[in-house]
């Protein structure tokens, strides 16, 4: 089984504030949600959590786009994750829902669904988090 490791380094910064800096260089700020004393206009780890579940199945998307020889023209999609607190006050994600705007030509719809089947079959965040993922795409073929 092969086997990477990924890096990141948390620095607090006082009050609500840290820095996140990733093992490829990638560096910003990050606070809690407003709503749990944090700040606006950040990066939060909620946000991280469904960015990390968006991002990887785009570009996993990207890579079965090649594959089946799919030619995309645009790919957008609106993610939201669904968060529920319990009686003893502990928090956790549910569901994400991603919402992909996918615009292709020359090709059939269902392609474009088996691409997208293929990419949350194969997103390294999708298979290790225990929220539900869910993909309800808009296929607008040109």
């Amino acid at each position: 089984m092969a086997k990477a490791i990924y890096h990141t380094t948390v620095t607090w910064k006082g009050g609500h504030w840290g820095r996140l800096v990733c093992g490829n260089g990638a560096e910003m700020d990050f606070s809690a949600p407003p709503d749990a004393h944090g700040h606006a206009g950040v990066m939060t780890p909620e946000d991280a959590f469904v960015a990390a579940a968006n991002t990887c199945i785009m570009l996993m998307f990207l890579w079965t786009c090649e594959r089946f020889k799919i030619p995309l023209i645009a790919y957008e999609c609106r993610a939201e994750g669904t968060k529920v607190v319990e009686l003893d006050r502990t928090e956790f994600f549910t569901q994400i829902i991603l919402r992909p705007k996918i615009r292709v030509t020359d090709c059939d719809e269902t392609r474009v669904r088996r691409a997208l089947q293929s990419a949350q079959k194969y997103s390294l965040v999708a298979n290790s988090v225990k929220s539900q993922v869910i993909v309800e795409p808009e296929i607008v073929v040109v």
